[in-house]
């Protein structure tokens, strides 16, 4: 039976492993605070989902999505996560994580980082540009007219068909970028990145311009995306965006 890992299990996590449940994969959640604070979430899961501790739940996927805060990257089982492919949902937000050179000037992507943290490890960028509400809401069968595409990015090509097959049992079509180098085409504030899976992209831009205002003010952060039932993403107009979108640095975004 196929198993699913987890390395963080806020609310991008527990959607992803109702989908997985849904497809008949088995999952394991963990967290930074301890298997006993994931028991409402397993109980609401059922039968095939159980906590564990990180290093737990690495060694027993078959595929591990690690979705923690940038910040805490380097606690990350690199030695149990060695020989897995790992699904990298991470984004760079400074307010948050504090400041990477490296990153601000653009000389490395967020997946590189991880990666070389994760030397071990076959890292596949993905579901790091959707917001979290509308990973169900979009998750569609294999066939569907409406299917919505990801994009994915790696630097081994056999994780990435192999991060591409369970997205696609999880109710995605996925478009590949290529190696991690390359993900940068779908971090915050490019083209791809969260408004184009919103069925009011309006709404979520301003929203993103006043997070914006509340970070560079330093008042306390209260605004929220809104919420919204998503809008289905074609792989043709997905490869179109990844293709269209110029490089966004830490320093030009609206939220930094």
């Amino acid at each position: 039976m196929a198993t699913l890992g987890f390395i963080g299990s806020g609310n991008i996590g527990t959607n992803v492993a109702r989908l997985a449940i849904a497809a008949g994969i088995d999952v394991v959640l963990s967290n930074s605070r301890g298997p006993e604070t994931l028991a409402r979430t397993i109980a609401e899961l059922g039968e095939r989902a159980r906590a564990a501790t990180p290093e737990e739940a690495a060694r027993a996927g078959d595929w591990v999505v690690v979705s923690i805060p940038l910040a805490a990257y380097r606690k990350l089982p690199a030695a149990a996560l060695t020989g897995k492919v790992v699904l990298d949902t991470i984004n760079y937000y400074p307010f948050r994580d504090g400041d990477f050179e490296e990153l601000d000037s653009g000389q490395i992507t967020t997946s590189e980082l991880v990666q070389r943290h994760l030397a071990g490890a076959k890292l596949v960028k993905a579901f790091n540009n959707i917001g979290d509400g509308q990973i169900p809401a979009l998750a569609r069968p294999t066939g569907a007219a409406d299917r919505t595409a990801l994009p994915i990015a790696g630097d081994d090509p056999e994780a990435r068909a192999s991060a591409a097959a369970l997205i696609g049992r999880l109710g995605f079509d996925t478009v590949d970028v290529g190696p991690l180098a390359e993900s940068w085409r779908f971090e915050p504030e490019t083209a791809a990145y969260a408004v184009p899976y919103f069925a009011d992209a309006e709404a979520l831009k301003a929203a993103m311009a006043k997070m914006g205002e509340e970070i560079r003010s330093g008042r306390p952060f209260q605004t929220r995306p809104p919420a919204d039932p998503g809008a289905p993403l074609s792989a043709d107009r997905l490869r179109a965006l990844l293709a269209e979108t110029p490089r966004v640095l830490t320093a030009d975004r609206v939220m930094r």
